[in-house]
Order: structure tokens, then sequence, then C-alpha cells
């Protein structure tokens, strides 16, 4: 009977996308008791069809895309299934506890406890974000977390690593200059001189590279950053191409950099991460606070 009931039951939670409540599944079938109803959840739920979801003070019931496995064992409790969604659903940017708090309506003792129990078995993990180190968000174990979280290449613990930022805008302006010095010992004209110094972001990607200076991977888009602040110190020129790409020259600038290119958001490769809390702030930066003095 139970198991009759469980395939109609999946259908009407299949109708609501948003979630069904009890209210919900008891108005499509009025005549299946509590007791029925409850056992045929249940094994919906041990087969990994559904998954609980808390809305304010309801239980909400939603199907799962058969394309997603749940990596919850079929022995865990409601509360770890209800936590472990909130979770999922952070995706990999995370959730705070509090907000995890919030969802499940689970007191902090008994949160704490959960959380706990799903790092151990390794199916979520906290992380620090660099926009608070002082809080962890959680997200599911096998997540990357997203560069607004760890502040990508340019972090190490949460640390923003200055000097590796250093060196590697150093190095590809060293690269610009002997393209441009290259083109020069040619003396083909000036349009010829001009496009053989320029340097695609692919060409500086793989210079970086084979140097071997960094010890995480660079993406091209990393390289890209760096390479907007060499154009913002004024040491090079960013040439928009007819298909819409970007190339790279180094040029000899004969005036001193402006005002804006001097301070330090003029090259700072995180100032997307700058805000008015958080480990990035103007407020406790110590290269604002040098160049006011």
């Amino acid at each position: 009977m139970a198991t009759e009931v469980s395939q109609l039951l999946l259908a009407v939670i299949q109708g609501i996308p948003a979630g069904a409540t009890n209210d919900d599944l008891t108005k499509a079938m009025p005549d299946v008791s509590p007791a029925t109803r409850v056992e045929a959840l249940n094994i919906l739920l041990q087969q990994g069809e559904i998954e609980i979801l808390k809305k304010g003070e309801k239980l909400v019931y939603r199907a799962k895309d058969p394309e997603k496995k749940s990596a919850l064992p079929k022995d865990a409790d409601n509360e770890e299934k209800v936590v472990y969604g909130i979770v999922e659903e952070g995706g990999n940017k995370g959730i705070w506890i509090r907000d995890i708090r919030m969802k499940s309506n689970l007191n902090m003792i008994q949160l704490n406890k959960i959380l706990k129990n799903l790092e151990t078995k390794k199916l979520i993990k906290a992380v620090k974000s660099v926009n608070a180190s002082k809080k962890k968000v959680y997200m599911l174990y096998n997540l990357e977390p997203d560069l607004s979280i760890t502040g990508g290449a340019w972090y190490q613990d949460q640390d923003f690593e200055v000097e590796f930022v250093d060196v590697l805008n150093q190095q590809c302006l060293r690269f610009l200059q002997m393209k441009r010095d290259g083109a020069e010992k040619k003396r083909e004209g000036p349009l010829a001189f001009k496009q053989m110094s320029c340097c695609t972001v692919n060409e500086v990607h793989k210079f970086i590279s084979d140097l071997g200076i960094s010890k995480v991977n660079l993406a091209e888009a990393d390289l890209e950053t760096i390479l907007k602040t060499v154009v913002y110190d004024g040491n090079a020129e960013r040439v928009r191409q007819q298909d819409g790409s970007f190339v790279y020259r180094a040029v000899n600038s004969p005036l001193p950099p402006t005002g804006l290119v001097q301070m330090p958001c003029g090259i700072c490769p995180v100032i997307k991460n700058c805000s008015n809390c958080g480990d990035v702030t103007a407020i406790t930066c110590e290269y604002m606070r040098d160049w006011l003095d």
C-alpha cells in the first residue's frame, strides 16, 4: 500500500517545483491516512527521490533532479537532510551558519552538532572567506570555492600576496619590453613596428608559465588583470583588435603617471573585492595610508 502511495505522492510533489507542504499533500490525496503518508514519504526519502527543506515553520518536500545524486547516506536523519539541502543550495559561494540556522529553524547546539557530523563524513566543508576572515561559509565537500570567497590567485591563506603581484607585474612588463625591443631591431617602419610589438594575453601567459615563478595555476584572466595594472602604471597600452580582443604593448612614457594611477586603487588587482568591511577595505589598507602620508 505505502509503495503505491509513494509513487502517487511523488507525482504530486513533482507537480510543485517549489516544494509541497503537508497541507498540499493532504489536499491532493485526502483519502490517504497520515500514517500511510509518512510511511510513503520515508520510502521516497530512502530512495533519494525527494528532499526535505524547511520554510518558516513548515516542512517542504521537493523532488530531486534525477541526474543529481545525493551523497547523503540512506540512514541520515531528517535534520541532516534539511541542513545538507540548505548547504547544497548555497553552491560554490557557500552559506553562512546564521543563514543555515534561520532556514532550518534548528538551535545552535543542534546545528553545530549536525554540521560537525557532516564535515566528519566529508559531505560538506567550511571555507574561510577573504571578505570576512573570522567567518566561515559552508559548501558541499566536492565543490571548488568561488573566486569571491578565496580571492583567487592573489591570496594565500586569506592574506593578499603583495610581493607575488609585484613580481608578476615586473615580469609582464619585461616581456612586453622584450617584444618591443625585438620589433625595434627589425626596423620595418612604424606600422609594422607597432604590430610586431603587440602581445596577446596568451603569449604573456605562456611566458609566465615557462618561467615557473607561480606556485598556483594562473589563468589567462589572472594575467590580464596584471597586464591592466601595467597599463595603469603608464608602462603599456591596451589596443582593441577588430575581432573585439585586446593586445598589449610596452610604451615609453616621458610623463609621470597621474595621481589616480599613483594611488594604490589605480593598480590594485583586487579592487573589485574592496568594500566598507572585510579584509580588503580602504579604511585598513596600509598602502592607502602610506600614500596619504
